[in-house]
């Protein structure tokens, strides 16, 4: 459900800003009846987040999406075409999009299983805050027992000091997947596929309509 109202958000706030009765209204017309206690804790969950803004028009709280983030979304009805690049543009606001789709609990074991493959060394909490993952959330991440863990500072000089296009602080931690699980490497797959079709022209190869399978 939570996968299903996020993307719902998304493509009601398209271009959009909505107050929270607005929201509710639209989410029930769409088959999505929330509590609107429910709806408002969740929006200020999103917001604190930084994955949606939150602006004060008296007596409402008005939604829309970060300029970035809505930048991903197509407008209905039109080819999405991909943006000029620009330096690193940066591929952590990439990878934040994506990850936006993805269930909260999983988005840190997906994010630090992306970076360490992509770039073949461990992730930084720098990192993970640039792919939109807070230190509150980390830190209720890591204080259960889970398959991301924290590498000793010992082992982390050299991955320092080959990153040269961010700054990472010289007391950051870093992160790796003790064991990836299956779903933790599907959505991963998903994340890059993303990738993939966000920085390459992809118009002619893509199918004009979704297929869930490949047999008839």
């Amino acid at each position: 459900m939570e996968e299903k109202l996020n993307l719902k958000l998304f493509e009601l706030l398209e271009g959009r800003q909505l107050s929270i009765s607005g929201l509710s209204r639209e989410l029930k017309a769409g088959g999505i009846d929330e509590h609107r206690l429910i709806l408002t804790g969740y929006l200020r969950a999103l917001r604190d987040l930084n994955i949606l803004e939150e602006f004060e028009v008296p007596p409402s709280k008005i939604y829309a999406l970060p300029e970035k983030i809505e930048e991903s979304f197509p407008e209905k009805g039109k080819e999405r075409k991909p943006p000029e690049p620009s330096d690193s543009e940066d591929i952590y606001s990439i990878f934040r999009t994506q990850l936006l789709k993805i269930d909260l609990d999983l988005r840190i074991p997906v994010g630090v299983y992306v970076v360490s493959r992509l770039f073949e060394r461990p992730c930084f909490r720098r990192e993970l805050k640039l792919i939109g993952i807070t230190q509150k959330h980390l830190d209720q991440y890591l204080e259960k027992p889970g398959i991301v863990c924290e590498l000793p500072d010992s082992h982390l000089k050299k991955a320092r000091s080959d990153i040269t296009r961010i700054e990472i602080p010289p007391d950051d931690p870093a992160y790796e997947i003790r064991e990836p699980r299956e779903e933790v490497t599907r959505l991963a797959n998903e994340v890059l596929a993303g990738l993939i079709k966000h920085r390459i022209d992809l118009e002619g190869l893509l199918a004009k309509s979704k297929q869930t399978t490949l047999l008839p």
